[in-house]
């Protein structure tokens, strides 16, 4: 079930000419943090946002003519979804995908905008997959598994083989896990030329299925998933890609949801790049000290489809863990000025005001007193610390 060099070089030829040669870009503020070298690879700019077609053209494109008369279905929580639906339409076929009911509106409609056939079905991307199984068993459809398959595997590879090409010296690439069909090929492709690279895998510590997977050496579903990174929000390890990372891979880590939605502030702020909690998985692991990095560092960025809903609110979650957003309850003074004493220490404070709620109902309020709500932003978690000292020295914040 190993891929081999020249299934490699197969699927790099096959592919040639229909998918992106994303960029690899220098990562000034990521070196400076990571205290690396590191670049970046750039698969948020794929074709539909995300690595995704890699795997899924290949496979399609290796069907055979009454297979794709028969048509394809997935199962995806969007961009494998739109993987397929760019592959099918691409190559001929038609594709029907089945989502979560809490897929991303945007995944949804980008996927059909390619050519797909969305059917809502279960809670998680496993649920969805139970029921594509299902319609592939009655109708003869052919399942595109999202990374449970050799030809999926090999489609991903190719990220590895152009990583190689691009950076000939380097050492290190860190890359998200979900599935694990990425991580599988990368490695794949990295051991069969250069076994001196160190590849690693990043997961989402609220969706981890993989440290418990491989201690146990065999795929077991994680017990429960609550991680803002849909794109690798995945039960179980598929036994494909299972086989490839325990033979090729060199450590896997996980990272939580604030160095997650940190990591994609980061992006979006200092490297200009728009990108998806999961595609952000490597840059958290980077930067926020969970790996020791050193020599010139590679790391993947998977996917950037995230609803702009979603951008909004984890950008807020990033400045907060940050420390650049706080938002505390004071208590004033009713009378003409109350707020505005609170008003110039914040001033006075250097603190930003984003927002002010008034409650005159609290349970612990007396008479002639207000509370508010006040958002505030800040410079960091030293500036933080400042500005509370300063609201409780003079009498605003209690408890």
């Amino acid at each position: 079930m190993l891929l081999t060099s020249a299934d490699i070089e197969k699927a790099t030829a096959e592919l040639s000419g229909v998918i992106r040669r994303t960029p690899v870009i220098a990562s000034r503020v990521l070196s400076e943090r990571s205290g690396a070298d590191v670049w970046l690879k750039c698969e948020n700019l794929q074709r539909t946002g995300s690595f995704k077609p890699r795997g899924a053209y290949l496979r399609i494109s290796r069907l055979s003519a009454d297979e794709r008369a028969r048509g394809v279905v997935a199962a995806s929580a969007g961009n494998h979804a739109q993987g397929v639906a760019w592959s099918a339409t691409e190559l001929g076929t038609t594709a029907r995908v089945y989502m979560p009911t809490g897929a991303s509106l945007p995944k949804i409609a980008a996927t059909k905008a390619y050519g797909a056939e969305v059917v809502l079905a279960g809670e998680t991307v496993d649920d969805a997959l139970v029921e594509a199984q299902r319609y592939a068993d009655r109708t003869g459809a052919v399942l595109i598994h999202p990374f449970d398959h050799l030809d999926i595997v090999a489609g991903q590879a190719t990220v590895g083989t152009e990583i190689l090409e691009q950076m000939p010296d380097v050492t290190t690439i860190v890359v998200p896990l979900g599935g694990g069909g990425l991580l599988a090929g990368v490695a794949a492709a990295v051991r069969a030329s250069r076994p001196d690279v160190r590849v690693i895998g990043v997961q989402a510590a609220q969706a981890a299925a993989w440290p418990t997977s491989l201690a146990a050496t065999r795929p077991v579903p994680a017990a429960s998933m609550n991680t803002m990174a849909d794109g690798i929000a995945v039960a179980r390890p598929g036994d494909v890609p299972f086989e490839h990372v325990t033979e090729y891979v060199d450590e896997v880590v996980t990272v939580s949801e604030e160095e997650l939605s940190t990591a994609l502030l980061l992006m979006l702020e200092r490297a200009k790049m728009v990108v998806e909690p999961a595609g952000a998985a490597g840059v958290a692991a980077a930067v926020g000290g969970t790996l020791d990095l050193s020599g010139k560092v590679c790391v993947v960025l998977s996917g950037g489809n995230i609803d702009p809903l979603l951008l909004r609110h984890v950008t807020t979650h990033g400045l907060t863990a940050a420390g650049r957003f706080l938002t505390f309850t004071a208590t004033v003074s009713d009378r003409p000025g109350g707020l505005l004493a609170l008003l110039e220490l914040l001033r006075d404070q250097g603190a930003s005001v984003i927002d002010i709620v008034h409650s005159r109902v609290a349970d612990d309020l007396y008479l002639g007193e207000v509370q508010v709500t006040v958002s505030v932003e800040t410079r960091g978690p030293d500036h933080q610390h400042d500005v509370r000292r300063a609201l409780s020295e003079a009498g605003f914040l209690r408890g």
